[in-house]
């Protein structure tokens, strides 16, 4: 008999890697070291689009328009099976200041995606609660949006009722192996037989992969967010400037992110971040001025160099596999992220060519 594929890490890269599993008839056990959810994938924004899609290495617009695609009968399903609402929306993007503008519309118009620039009159006449710049603003009307909470908290109830097993408080510790191949996963509270694993625990895979020889170049990055509460939102579109951005809630609430600190595993949030946060937020929409912080709150991202995740197969130990490194873009990534390593799991054809994801590669 088979021993289930175990997956380290419950956030939403390795919770969609084990539906991806389950659907395919496999047993599967996530392992998470606390409560599944609860790091990058619960603090993110859940804006389903890299930001300035333009300046990644092409490598990763394959699986951010893949992912893309599969989002509304995802959530759509997810709904359905669970009655949560992942509250997956069409919003659309403005971004209001890149002084690459044109060379992001030239981007977009290359791959078909929807995308055109507005000067600043049509800007105010779409959203009259906006603060414009002279500098046009270019406009992504596709870009959709998902509560990354309710979603994972969907997929969670979902991956129980088809059977997956959940073990939280179990931290991984190391792996055995026997000659080129898995045979066991250390854990804090013993030893596990296992001859098939998926790594998928964000930048705490460092560590880990680092125990079978495996230096990946990983470091936790530090994301401060809020949510801030008023009254009915003075705009409905997702907003980019500078790198921080608001999104709009469907119950009114708007969040408002990130920072981008390098500070280790210091998870902590600081009235420096909170400032910051706010006047980029009132920069934006001087209305929120007004409005209350109600959560302030930090996750750690996985970053990698460049942001390209890394997803395949260790290369000297058969059974061990790696998903991990997607830094800013976990959530709009994690669908094709998902199908491919899983892909690579069970043998079966490739979604995309995974070599330019490769876990030996110069950056």
């Amino acid at each position: 008999m088979k021993t289930p594929w175990y997956i380290v890490g419950g956030g939403i890269i390795g919770l969609l890697s084990a539906y991806e599993l389950t659907l395919a008839g496999e047993s599967v056990v996530i392992l998470d070291r606390q409560s599944v959810g609860n790091e990058a994938s619960w603090a993110g924004g859940g804006i389903l689009s890299p930001l300035y899609p333009w300046r990644y290495p092409e490598a990763v617009d394959p699986l951010a328009r893949w992912s893309q695609a599969r989002y509304p009968e995802l959530a759509a399903s997810l709904g359905r099976a669970t009655g949560i609402d992942p509250e997956w929306i069409r919003s659309g993007l403005l971004i209001l200041d890149a002084p690459d503008s044109q060379a992001g519309l030239d981007w977009c118009r290359d791959r078909g995606v929807a995308a055109e620039l507005l000067d600043p009159d049509t800007v105010l006449e779409l959203e009259p609660g906006l603060r414009t710049g002279p500098s046009p603003t270019l406009t992504l009307p596709d870009v959709a949006q998902v509560r990354n909470p309710r979603f994972l908290k969907a997929l969670v109830r979902h991956l129980r009722f088809l059977g997956a097993e959940f073990r939280e408080g179990t931290a991984v510790t190391g792996f055995e192996f026997s000659g080129k191949r898995l045979s066991g996963i250390h854990t804090a509270s013993g030893a596990l037989p296992a001859d098939r694993c998926l790594v998928a625990a964000g930048p705490w895979s460092t560590s880990l992969l680092a125990t079978v020889g495996l230096d990946l170049p990983l470091r936790p990055v530090k994301g401060q967010m809020l949510v801030l509460r008023g009254a009915s939102a003075p705009f409905s579109r997702i907003l980019l400037r500078e790198s921080r951005y608001l999104i709009p809630r469907r119950d009114g609430r708007i969040l408002v992110g990130s920072t981008q600190e390098e500070e280790g595993f210091d998870k902590s949030t600081t009235p420096a971040a909170r400032e910051l946060l706010l006047a980029a937020a009132c920069t934006m929409v001087p209305e929120l001025g007004d409005w209350q912080v109600e959560y302030h709150w930090a996750g750690l991202r996985p970053g990698s160099p460049n942001g390209v995740p890394y997803i395949g197969e260790h290369p000297d130990i058969s059974g061990l596999f790696v998903n991990t490194g997607h830094f800013r873009n976990g959530i709009v990534l994690a669908p094709a992220s998902a199908r491919l390593i899983a892909d690579l799991m069970l043998a079966r054809p490739t979604l995309l060519d995974p070599r330019q994801f490769s876990l030996i590669r110069t950056c």
